[in-house]
C-alpha cells in the first residue's frame, strides 16, 4: 500500500482505495492519477491487473457482482468464479484469488502462480469430476457429491461447482494379462452388466482399457504358464464353481497341472495357494507320503504311501513328505547293517512273511538294497568297528543290561540288542590321563617321567566307549580297583593298563613341595625307586637355637610279585611321601631337642643318622629303616643344608659375609685403579712426544711452501701481461676472419638464392606454357570434333529426307501464306506483338510501288 497521497496509474494497474466515512472500498483503474481525499486511504496497490493467456484459467473466491462504484456491492461469500482468457481484469475489494491469497495484502504481490493450465485430457485418457453443488452439463444433472467421468481427447472447462479429482490413465492389457476390477458402488458398467457394491471381476481383453468412475483397479495379473514339472496349488476363497464347471467350496483347496490345461487364467474365488513343484524319484530313491489322496481325490488323513522310484509325481494339497524330503535307500556292504524296529504288525516278505509286531527289533547285514516299508522304522545305520590291537570298546546288551569290553585285534558288528556303552570317569582322573599319570606338582623330573605315559588320544579327546588303557611307567606300581567284584588288582610297569567296565584307578594323593605338604599331588602311579624325597624341617636344640634343616631320604619299596597281599600293602598307606617325612622329621627333632647347638654344630651327620636309623647294642647304625606298614625302605640320609631360623643370626652371618666380600672387591678395585694410573702417565708422555715431532715436521714443510709461493707469484706477474697482450691480438684477428668469412657465406646464399628463384621462374613458366598448348589443342580438338559431328549430322539428314522432300518443305511456307491470303481476300498483312516498333515507310513505298508497276 502506498503511504503517498497522490498515485499515477499506469495501464492496466488498479488500486483500492477506502472511504473512512462511508466504510466502503472502491476500485481506481490506470491510467490515471488518483489524489485522496483527508478521509481516504489506500487499500491495496498500486496493482497489476490479472492477465490470462490462452489455455489458462484462474479461480476468485468470493466474487464480487453490480459493483457500481461508492456504493455496497454484493459479495457472494464462499462462492468461486472462474476466469478464462480475456480482457486484463483487476481483483474487486473482498475478492481473493486463489493460490495467491496474499496479492491484495502486498506481501508478494505476484498472482502468476495462481494462474493454472487448462486440464487437458488425452486420448485413452478420462477426468474424474465431483460436484460440489447441484449442477448440470452436456451429460445431464448432477447431485452434490456425485463422481462421474468424461473421456479424452478434449480440454476440459473448469466450472466452480465442479472438483476435479484428477486424470485417469488408462491400464495396457499385453497378451496374456488380465485386469481385475472392483465396484465401488452399484453401477452399470459399458458392457451393461450390472455390478454391485465390491464386486470384483476380470477384464481380459488386450488392448487400452479405461477404468470407470465406479471402478477401482485391483492388481494386474499375468498367465501362468503350466509346465510338465511346475502346478499350481488353488484355493477357493469363497464357494465357487471353477471355469471346469466343478463347485469348490470355500477353502477347498486342489492341483492343477499342464494335463488338464496349459494356461491358467485368474479366477474371481480362486487364488494361487503356491507353486507345486514335480517330484522326480530316481533309481534308488523313495519317499513316504502322509495324507494321501484316495481314487475319488479325498484325503486319507493318518495314512502313509510308499513311492519308490524310479518316478514323478506331485504332491496334491494336504499331502506332504515325511521327514520332508525324498530319501535315499540304504545301501549296505557286508561291513554295514541296519537296525530295524517294527511301527504296525506286518508281514515281513524278507524273511518269508514272519509276522513283525509293535516294537519288534531285528537287524539286517549287509550287503542289500534296501528300502524299508512304512509299518518299519530304521531306528540306526551301523559299520563294523575294527579294533587294533591293545584297542577295544564297551558294549552294553539293551535286554540284560550287562557290559563288557571287547577287545582287538579284530573287527565287530553289534547285534541288535547291543549298544556302545560310555564309561564316566572322574574329572581328575581325566586330567592325570592326559598329563600321563601325574600333575608332577612342578618337579621338572616328574614332570618328565609322566610324559612318556601320554596319550595322543587323550589329548583330542577321550572317546567314552573306547576301551581306557594307561602306560604304566618303568618301576611303578598301578592300582586298579574293581566295584562290582570289590576286589584290587596291582599292574607293575612297564606295562599297559586295561580298565574293566567296573573298574578305576586308584587315585594317590601324595605330599609335595618343600616343606612337604599334603594332597600337593596327585598320581595314578606309585614310584617304586630307587628315589628320594627332599624335605626341609625345623629343630631346636637344648639351648633353644632353631635350625632348619635340608634333608634327602633314598627310599624304595620291598614287595614279592604274584603274592596279593605284599602287592597291596605297598598301597595300604595313601600318602607314603607325607607319612616318611613325618615320621623321620619326629625322630630327629626327638634326638636334638637333647643336644646343644655347639654338639650339634660339630656332630650333625652323625646325630642326625643315628636319630632316623638308630644304633644297634655294638653302636652300629641299623641301616635300613623300614617301614612294616607299607614296606617302604629308607637306605640313607643326605644332609643339604643346616641355616638358623632366626633373622638377626641369619643377618649377622649374611653381614659378615658381605663385609668380606666388599674388602676383597675394595682391594682388586685399588690395585686396578693403580695400574690404570700408571698406564694413563706412559700413554701421556708418548702423546707429548708425538706432538713435538708434528710440530718440527709442520714448520719443515711451511718453509718448503712460502718459497714456490713466491716463485708462482714471480711468474704470475711476469705472465700475466703476456698473457693478455697475446689474447687481444687473437681475438682481434679471430673477430676479422669471422666478419670476412661471414660476409662471403651472406653473398654464395644470394647468390644461391637469386639462382633458385630464376630457375624456380622458368620452371612456372615452362609449366604455364605447356598447360596453355595443351589446352588450346584440346579446345581445337573439341570445335573440330562437334564440326564434324554437325557436319554429319547435317549430311545424315539431307540423306534420310532426300532432294525433293526439301524442296518441297522449302516452298510449303510461302506458297501456303499466299493461299492464306487468296483466301481472305488480302492483298498483304503485317503481323506483330505490339510492343516492337516498324517501319512502315519504306512498305508503304514498296507496295505503292509494287500496284504501280502492275
Amino acid at each position: 500500500m502506498s503511504k503517498n497521497n497522490v498515485v499515477g496509474l499506469k495501464l492496466y494497474q488498479f488500486v483500492h482505495v477506502l472511504d473512512v466515512t462511508t466504510n466502503i472500498t472502491r476500485i481506481e483503474i490506470g491510467p490515471q492519477t488518483i489524489v485522496l481525499k483527508t478521509n481516504e486511504s489506500f487499500v491495496a496497490g498500486p496493482l497489476p491487473m490479472i492477465v490470462i493467456a490462452p489455455g489458462y484459467y484462474c479461480v476468485v473466491h468470493n466474487p464480487v457482482s453490480n459493483y457500481v462504484p461508492g456504493q455496497a456491492c454484493e459479495i457472494r461469500f464462499g462462492e468461486k468464479a472462474v476466469h478464462f482468457h480475456e480482457d486484463p481484469f483487476p481483483l474487486y475489494p473482498g475478492e481473493v484469488l486463489e493460490g495467491a491469497s496474499d496479492y491484495l495484502t502486498g506481501g508478494l504481490p505476484d498472482y502468476k502462480r495462481a494462474i493454472k493450465k487448462l486440464p487437458v485430457v488425452p486420448d485413452n485418457h478420462g477426468i474424474k469430476l465431483k460436484a460440489l453443488l447441484d449442477c448440470e452439463d452436456e451429460n445431464g444433472k448432477h447431485q452434490a457429491g456425485e463422481e462421474w467421468q468424461l473421456n479424452g481427447p478434449r480440454t476440459y472447462i473448469p466450472r466452480p461447482e465442479v472438483e476435479v479429482q484428477g486424470i485417469v490413465n488408462p491400464t495396457v492389457l499385453k497378451e496374456g494379462e488380465a485386469l481385475r476390477l472392483r465396484a465401488k458402488q452399484g453401477f452399470i458398467d459399458r458392457y451393461d452388466n450390472e455390478r454391485v457394491t465390491d464386486e470384483e471381476w476380470f477384464i481380459c481383453e488386450q488392448g487400452s482399457y479405461l477404468p470407470d468412475v465406479y471402478e477401482e483397479v485391483v492388481e494386474l495379473l499375468k498367465k501362468i504358464t503350466l509346465t510338465p514339472e511346475i502346478g499350481l496349488n488353488l484355493r477357493a476363497t469363497q464357494t465357487v464353481k471353477d471355469r471346469y464347471g466343478i463347485t469348490r467350496l470355500a477353502g477347498e483347496e486342489w492341483l492343477l497341472t499342464s494335463e488338464t490345461t496349459d494356461e491358467y487364467y485368474p479366477e474371481i474365488g480362486v487364488e494361487v495357494a503356491s507353486k507345486a513343484k514335480k517330484l522326480v524319484l530316481t533309481k534308488g530313491q523313495y519317499c513316504v507320503v502322509e495324507n494321501p489322496l484316495d481314487k475319488s481325490g479325498r484325503p486319507q488323513l493318518g495314512k502313509l504311501e510308499l513311492r519308490i522310484g524310479c518316478s514323478s509325481f506331485f504332491l496334491h494339497p494336504g499331502e506332504r513328505l515325511q521327514g520332508g524330503n525324498v530319501k535315499s535307500s540304504y545301501v549296505l556292504s557286508d561291513q554295514q547293517a541296519i537296525v530295524l524296529q517294527a511301527v504296525n504288525q506286518f508281514k515281513d516278505t524278507m524273511f518269508k512273511g514272519k509276522n513283525r509286531l509293535p516294537g519288534d527289533t531285528w537287524m539286517i547285514r549287509g550287503p542289500i538294497d534296501y528300502i524299508p516299508p512304512v509299518e518299519v522304522q530304521v531306528v540306526k545305520q551301523r559299520d563294523q568297528i575294527p579294533l587294533s590291537k591293545n584297542e577295544g570298546i564297551y558294549i552294553q546288551n539293551k535286554q540284560t543290561g550287562k557290559v563288557r569290553a571287547i577287545m582287538g585285534p579284530k573287527s565287530y558288528m553289534l547285534t541288535a540288542h547291543e549298544e556302545l556303552w560310555e564309561k564316566k570317569l572322574d574329572s581328575n582322573i581325566e586330567t592325570l590321563l592326559k598329563q600321563g599319570g601325574g600333575d608332577g606338582s612342578g618337579d621338572i623330573r616328574k614332570i618328565a617321567y609322566f610324559e612318556q605315559s601320554i596319550d595322543p588320544q587323550m589329548l583330542k579327546g577321550r572317546d567314552k566307549t573306547r576301551v581306557i588303557t594307561y602306560r604304566c611307567p618303568g618301576n611303578t606300581a598301578v592300582q586298579v580297583y574293581n566295584y562290582l567284584e570289590k576286589t584290587a588288582r596291582v599292574v607293575f610297569g612297564p606295562d599297559l593298563v586295561i580298565l574293566g567296565p567296573h573298574e578305576n584307578f586308584n587315585v594317590l594323593s601324595l605330599s609335595a613341595g618343600k616343606p612337604k605338604k599334603c594332597d600337593a599331588m596327585r598320581s595314578l602311579c606309585l614310584m617304586l625307586g630307587p628315589d628320594f624325597i627332599t624335605d626341609i624341617i625345623e629343630v631346636e636344640t637344648s639351648d633353644h637355637a632353631r635350625l632348619r634343616l635340608q634333608l634327602a631320604f633314598n627310599n624304595h619299596f620291598e614287595y614279592e610279585k604274584g603274592d596279593v597281599e605284599s602287592e597291596a600293602k605297598i598301597f595300604s598307606v595313601g600318602d607314603f611321601i607325607g607319612f616318611a617325612c613325618r615320621k623321620i622329621g619326629g625322630r630327629i627333632r626327638a634326638q636334638v631337642a637333647h643336644v646343644p647347638f655347639d654338639e650339634f654344630h660339630k656332630h650333625s651327620a652323625m646325630i642326625i643318622q643315628t636319630a632316623v636309623f638308630g644304633v644297634d647294642q655294638e653302636g652300629n647304625l641299623n641301616i635300613p629303616l623300614t617301614f612294616e606298614a607299607n614296606n617302604l625302605v629308607i637306605s640313607s640320609v643326605d644332609i643339604q643344608s643346616i641355616e638358623p631360623v632366626d633373622a638377626k643370626m641369619r643377618d649377622s652371618l649374611s653381614k659378615s659375609v658381605q663385609l668380606a666380600i666388599e674388602i676383597s672387591t675394595k682391594s682388586i678395585e685399588a690395585s686396578a685403579s693403580h695400574e690404570a694410573s700408571r698406564n694413563e702417565q706412559i700413554a701421556k708422555g708418548q702423546l707429548e712426544r708425538q706432538k713435538l715431532l708434528n710440530e718440527m715436521d709442520s714448520e719443515k714443510e711451511k718453509t718448503k711452501l712460502l718459497e714456490l709461493q713466491a716463485i708462482t707469484a714471480a711468474v704470475e706477474s711476469t705472465g700475466q701481461a703476456k698473457a693478455e697482450s697475446q689474447a687481444q691480438a687473437e681475438r682481434m684477428l679471430i673477430e676479422c676472419e669471422s666478419e670476412i668469412e661471414s660476409a662471403k657465406l651472406k653473398a654464395e646464399a644470394e647468390e644461391i638464392e637469386h639462382l633458385a628463384k630464376l630457375e624456380t621462374q622458368g620452371l612456372l613458366r615452362a609449366q604455364e606454357l605447356s598447360y596453355q598448348r595443351e589446352l588450346n589443342r584440346m579446345e581445337l580438338d573439341l570445335e573440330k570434333g562437334r564440326a564434324d559431328i554437325e557436319v554429319n549430322k547435317f549430311k545424315s539428314m539431307v540423306e534420310t529426307l532426300g532432294r525433293k522432300t526439301i524442296e518441297t518443305m522449302s516452298i510449303a511456307g510461302p506458297k501456303a501464306q499466299t493461299n492464306l491470303l487468296k483466301g481472305l481476300g488480302l492483298q498483304s498483312v503485317l503481323v506483330t506483338d505490339g510492343t516492337t516498333p516498324i517501319n512502315l515507310f519504306d512498305t508503304a513505298h514498296g507496295l505503292i510501288g509494287s500496284k504501280g508497276g502492275q
